[in-house]
């Protein structure tokens, strides 16, 4: 007996022009991790920078769903543009953890707060968000 699949589903809402939320629902894996790959490179072909990917329904992400997420950061960091990983699961947020995404991805609490970090972030490649005075 197979054990029961859980099939990956996908929503898409543009919070702002520059930015899209992609609620992702099932397991992040080898069998599923393209139909991301295909949201993400279908909104940067139109033109979004920001990608916020709330991923609070997903149990199960192996290292194929890792791989999607730091492709998209690195396509998009010289927009620039960022990635943002919205309330992992504690099982998923500890793989980020260990493999060292966490340190790459900012991981957030809200689509609200994900926004903030990528205001605050540069608008141009090689600039500095820092004010310091």
């Amino acid at each position: 007996m197979s054990v029961a699949q859980n099939p990956l589903s996908i929503k898409v809402k543009l919070p702002r022009e520059d930015a899209v939320l992609l609620t992702v629902e099932g397991d992040l894996d080898m069998d599923t991790a393209t139909e991301l790959q295909h949201h993400l490179a279908n909104q940067l072909h139109h033109g979004r920078r920001h990608f916020l990917l709330d991923i609070a329904g997903v149990p199960f992400m192996d290292s194929s769903g890792m791989n999607i997420v730091l492709r998209a950061y690195q396509e998009v960091r010289e927009i620039p543009g960022g990635v943002y990983v919205i309330s992992p699961t504690p099982a998923v947020r500890r793989i980020l953890d260990l493999t060292g995404v966490s340190i790459t991805v900012p991981i957030v609490e809200s689509v609200e707060e994900a926004l903030a970090v990528a205001d605050s972030r540069p608008t141009e490649p090689g600039t500095s968000a820092s004010t310091d005075e």
